[in-house]
């Protein structure tokens, strides 16, 4: 396991987490977490924050998918485009019938290879095939569907993918205040990064009372601390 070192570093590694945690969590800008944590009394650049996102929001948001629970055997995927240095790419993605994100991937063509590449690097990475797999009626899922020979149901119309196409509202909206993401690099760094993180505190409240929910949120914080605690 990577260890955190924050040998050399002017504040201590529970304001640097504070300050991964905001701009993970939460639809702000580094500038915006830069005011917030100067109403504390922490007077630090937007710059110093990116840098603490870039250098250990990776290996917090490794630990946090490792401590997850297998998800579900219900894979939704879908896909959806991207406007990346003025190209438009697109983003293919994969939830269970939870919501939790299971793969993101950023590619430039929307046919059978790149439904293909996606479900292969999901399938590798979960490390078991799904018992149920919904897609919308793009053929490339087909063709991919069969190029690996899985014997699951393959569900595809119009509003059973539902699920997937809502799991993009998030992105969206983080989208939107980044004033769309500037590589397909940085887009994919920070997109498993959120995921990990909203996959750790998305807490479905509307389905649960306030007393589960204070416990959902307990055990959510125990999870963040446990991955930035310094091995």
């Amino acid at each position: 396991m990577v260890s955190l070192s924050y040998r050399r570093y002017r504040f201590p590694p529970p304001i640097i987490h504070h300050a991964i945690w905001l701009y993970l969590r939460f639809i702000l800008s580094y500038r915006d977490v830069e005011d917030l944590l100067a109403e504390r009394g922490l007077e630090l650049s937007y710059e110093t924050v990116r840098l603490w996102v870039l250098k250990f929001g990776p290996v917090i948001a490794r630990r946090l998918r490792r401590r997850r629970p297998r998800p579900s055997d219900r894979w939704h995927l879908d896909e959806m485009v991207v406007r990346i240095a003025g190209k438009r790419m697109y983003l293919w993605r994969a939830v269970d019938h939870e919501g939790e994100v299971l793969d993101t991937l950023v590619q430039r063509r929307r046919h059978s290879r790149a439904a293909l590449r996606l479900m292969r690097k999901l399938l590798k990475k979960q490390g078991f095939a799904p018992k149920l797999l919904v897609t919308d009626k793009l053929r490339s899922y087909a063709s991919a569907f069969r190029r690996l020979g899985l014997s699951c149901p393959h569900e595809q119309g119009l509003r059973m993918n539902n699920r997937a196409e809502n799991s993009h509202q998030v992105v969206r909206r983080r989208e939107r205040k980044l004033q769309r993401f500037k590589s397909a690099r940085s887009a994919q760094r920070f997109l498993s990064m959120h995921a990990a993180v909203h996959n750790t505190f998305n807490l479905q409240r509307h389905l649960v009372s306030r007393s589960t929910l204070r416990i959902f949120r307990a055990e959510a914080a125990a999870q963040w601390l446990e991955a930035v605690a310094a091995a």
